[in-house]
């Protein structure tokens, strides 16, 4: 409750008393509540109560909308009515009060009768005292901007010197700036918590995570389906479909659902291993078979003895090593280098390509043999374009998994999963993932909105072209490169490549469009290395 009125202008007044009593009075109200509204409204009923500040008013900014031009609204006031309040709109630089927001400075009027930019808007001059009535407005700042303007009439000749009721003001219009820029960051905190949990109610709303595959989209269920139905046979399994579709995760989910799930699972990939090892990694070898074989060792059909093995890009397995692993496949035994005994295995075989291994079979690249032997039970894996109903429970996974690694707190607006939902995603679920964790590490505010997300979509990068570069230069950054078989370029190719770089393989491989470990797989295929 305010303190009793007493006469601002009775002889003797004790204004230095009167100035404490607000302050005291004011602070104790935003002990009691952090709300701006019922503190700033206090605040001009003491003013008006205790110091003779008259018809005081907030003038706060309204919300901006495009094209349209700046306003400011009286939002709180003390003694003027509902209808005097509501004509207390102001543009920015009209009258005293739109002058102060644009330029931040204060105002000093000493007769509003004597100034022609005071346009009585709110208070007819009828209304005020028959007396010579000044006006005071002072700028409130948030951040060192302008969001709107303290303001109040009082009588000019009193007994209290304006200079004092400028300091005052000063203070109280700082104090209000300092409300209302908590109340700005309470609201945002309060936004990101609300979008948060509307995130999480539709992430926990999904049923995910079946084998660690997450989403329920028809593709995705019917793949699922397809895998369970074949998981406890021990025929091989070919994994179909674009590159970046989660074919490792498929082939583990095939050892999961299967009777050899507490037994090795092995995954190999055809490509990153050189021609000239293929048949020691994946059979083994004796001692003595090669120079620095000081040992044997079990190769990596051994080690998934009873498991299951995952031969991944299998459309990459040279022609030698295609009918050995035919052989091993057809008697469950096999050989290893520089040795003369059989091992007999007991393996579950699943291969996984994204090349077309039946046009492959027609250009004498793949054995039709091995092609019928692997393709007993064919699954294609949808592209994530076929199942936009999972992005946004991929996308949240992707995030709270990039959030722990890196010690973050991102978290991604409706409008941004909307945004993300919509992406064609030519590298799928591999190319979700990785724009989700370089948004992680790189993202200005917590919560991301559809606007803040555009910079990192592929759309916003570099666009690939077939020019090179200026000599010396990389690609540019973020540079999306395509998914390239290993029989991308010609030796030619790779060998012009190296001799307009002057033999280094790093600018070679960035001319090309590759990185430097494939351009190094490309040449050790071509016997360049």
């Amino acid at each position: 409750m305010a303190p009793h009125r007493t006469d601002p202008d009775a002889p003797g007044t004790d204004w230095h008393a009167q100035e404490l009593l607000l302050m005291r009075e004011v602070m104790k109200l935003v002990g009691r509540s952090l709300a701006p509204a019922f503190v700033l409204r206090e605040m001009l009923h003491l003013m008006s109560e205790l110091l003779g500040l008259n018809r005081g008013r907030m003038v706060l900014a309204d919300e901006a909308l495009p094209g349209q031009e700046r306003t400011a609204s009286i939002r709180h006031a003390y003694g003027l009515t509902a209808e005097e309040a509501a004509r207390g709109v102001f543009r920015w630089g009209e009258g005293i009060t739109g002058r102060v927001l644009a330029s931040g400075l204060p105002a000093i009027v000493q007769d509003v009768d004597a100034e022609p930019l005071f346009l009585f808007r709110t208070v007819a001059r009828a209304q005020l005292p028959p007396q010579t009535v000044a006006f005071i407005a002072l700028p409130i700042e948030v951040n060192g901007a302008s969001i709107g303007v303290l303001a109040c009439h009082r009588i000019r000749s009193r007994q209290r010197h304006l200079n004092d009721d400028l300091a005052l003001l000063r203070i109280l219009a700082t104090l209000a700036g300092q409300l209302l820029q908590l109340e700005q960051l309470v609201a945002e905190q309060r936004r990101q918590l609300e979008a948060r949990n509307e995130v999480l109610a539709r992430a926990l709303d999904t049923h995910t995570a079946r084998y660690g595959l997450i989403g329920r989209s028809p593709a995705l269920l019917q793949a699922l389906g397809e895998l369970e139905r074949v998981s406890q046979s021990q025929a091989t399994v070919l994994l179909l479909g674009e590159s970046g579709t989660g074919k490792e995760l498929f082939a583990r989910a095939v050892h999961l659902a299967s009777g050899r799930r507490d037994q090795p699972f092995i995954k190999v990939n055809c490509s990153a291993i050189p021609d000239t090892l293929f048949e020691s990694e994946l059979f083994g070898y004796e001692r003595g078979a090669f120079t620095g074989a000081s040992t044997a060792r079990a190769g990596w059909f051994e080690q998934a003895h009873r498991g299951t093995i995952f031969l991944d890009e299998i459309g990459e397995l040279p022609l030698a090593m295609q009918s050995k692993l035919l052989r091993t496949l057809q008697e469950g035994t096999l050989v290893r280098l520089g040795g003369t005994r059989e091992i007999r295995i007991d393996v579950r075989l699943v291969a996984a390509t994204n090349r077309d291994l039946a046009r492959e079979v027609q250009a004498g690249r793949f054995r039709q043999d091995l092609y019928y032997r692997l393709n007993v039970i064919p699954i294609r894996l949808p592209s994530l374009r076929e199942r936009r109903e999972d992005v946004r429970a991929l996308a949240l996974h992707f995030v709270s998994r990039a959030n722990q690694a890196h010690q973050r707190n991102v978290n991604l607006a409706p409008d941004a999963l909307a945004r993300l939902e919509a992406h064609d995603w030519p590298g799928n679920i591999r190319e979700l993932g990785n724009l989700i964790e370089r948004l992680v590490l790189l993202a200005d505010h917590t919560l991301v909105t559809a606007a803040a997300l555009e910079r990192f979509m592929p759309e916003a990068w570099a666009p690939q072209t077939a020019a090179e570069p200026p000599h010396g230069q990389p690609l540019p950054a973020g540079h999306v490169r395509d998914y390239l078989s290993g029989r991308s370029h010609s030796p030619q190719a790779l060998q012009d490549a190296l001799l307009r770089h002057h033999g280094s393989q790093t600018l070679a491989a960035q001319s090309l469009g590759l990185t430097l470990r494939q351009f190094g797989y490309r040449l050790r295929k071509a016997g360049l290395r």
